[in-house]
Formats: structure tokens, sequence, C-alpha cells
């Protein structure tokens, strides 16, 4: 289960250390606006629910502090093979084509210990920054 913090669930980008901070400031600075977690790794084995539009979400940064306060605007399901270009860009993290965001997303969870194949489910998370 999730961490939970003032009331609200817990949103920690990548990995501890220098990724959480560089996507916890890329939100900061408004240009992350999107990030994609694995149905079966993130949801399923975390025991725990999609978000919902409307839902605020805890912004926790790498020393574990709230550091800001985003409101989810989209969740969708799709195929890790159909995950499209506008959601790729929205993550903010500078890829120069959907086969760069595949690319560096599959390394991503094989690094964490998950192969990703064109059928895995990708949960696509939209979010806007409300506050700090």
């Amino acid at each position: 289960m999730w961490g939970r913090t003032n009331g609200l669930r817990v949103l920690e980008l990548g990995t501890p250390g220098a990724m959480r901070g560089w996507l916890t400031d890329l939100v900061l600075a408004g240009r992350k606006q999107g990030t994609a977690g694995l149905l079966e790794l993130d949801y399923h084995a975390e025991n725990e629910e999609l978000e919902h539009v409307g839902e605020h979400l805890a912004l926790i940064d790498d020393s574990g502090a709230h550091a800001a306060t985003v409101e989810v605007v989209g969740v969708t399901q799709v195929p890790f093979a159909e995950v499209s270009w506008e959601f790729a860009e929205s993550e903010g993290e500078g890829y120069g084509s959907i086969d760069d965001w595949r690319e560096a997303h599959r390394r991503y969870w094989r690094d964490e210990g998950v192969v990703v194949d064109d059928t895995t489910t990708v949960v696509c998370l939209s979010f806007r920054l409300l506050g700090r």
C-alpha cells in the first residue's frame, strides 16, 4: 500500500536519489505533467486502486517531504505499444520521440526487475500542479 501524508496518497516519482530529485524539480517547474506506471507492479502488487480524476496527491521529494500537491486530470490504461507521443511529451523529460520514451521506460522497468512487452498494461497518469 502506498504511503499517505496530510490525508493524501503520495506520489513518489522514479527511484530515490538523483532521479527523484530531478523528476520532482520538473513538476515544480511545470514541465512534468504526467507519469507512467505499470498496472501489475505499481497497483496490483501494492494493493492500490487507480487514481481518479479530481484526486489530489502529495508529491514527495527525495527527502520524504511533501514538496507540492497535484491534481489528477486524467488516468488511462493502455498497452505499452499504444502509449501516445502526446502523453510521452507530457512527462517533460526531454524525449525526442516515442521510440526514445519506450526505450527509456523499458530500461527503467527492467532495472526494477520487470520485463515489459508491447502488451504490458501501462497506467498513464496526467496531473496539474496545484501548489507547494
